[in-house]
């Protein structure tokens, strides 16, 4: 992979085209006041892993997923953290929600963290963002129809996990 173009990925340009598209995403999963903040962060794991850039999807397509990555672990650390504040003191700060949401808020998130990577990856492209499955496959690099028995796999996880099933 020596003569890749993967290594000449210039990080610089793909920020100045592509950073209103990656700040959207991320806002899509934190608060307006982290958003730049994780957009950066992004635009840094985009540097570190310019190498795993190997064209066979526009830079686009590559950024978003890396942003949906990120956004994805960064509430599973969250999940992490609550839960050694819970059993190590009181949460002393904390973004507050509305009443309504906090539920929901709390079974996603719960939800999204108990999955395996590219299955919350999938699950986001497919109900937050709306994309088919032809180009959700095209985006994690598998058959539509992986993408369609994922989906299935994530709806039984989701009812089993609303169930209440411990």
């Amino acid at each position: 992979m020596s003569d890749s173009p993967a290594e000449q990925v210039d990080v610089g340009a793909l920020y100045r085209q592509y950073a209103p598209m990656v700040l959207r995403r991320v806002r899509q999963f934190v608060g307006t006041a982290d958003a730049e903040e994780a957009t950066h962060d992004v635009f840094l794991r985009a540097l570190e892993r310019s190498s795993s850039f190997r064209a066979e999807s526009s830079p686009a397509t590559w950024l978003y997923r890396l942003a949906t990555n990120y956004c994805i672990n960064r509430i599973r650390d969250q999940k992490r953290r609550r839960e050694l504040l819970a059993e190590h003191g009181p949460m002393v700060f904390g973004r507050p929600e509305r009443a309504s949401n906090q539920e929901a808020s709390v079974f996603l998130s719960e939800l999204w963290s108990a999955l395996d990577p590219e299955l919350a990856l999938i699950g986001t492209l497919y109900y937050v963002d709306g994309m088919t499955t032809q180009e959700i496959g095209r985006v994690v690099g598998c058959s539509d129809r992986t993408v369609a028995n994922r989906l299935k796999t994530l709806a039984a996880k989701a009812r089993e996990a609303a169930g209440g099933a411990s």
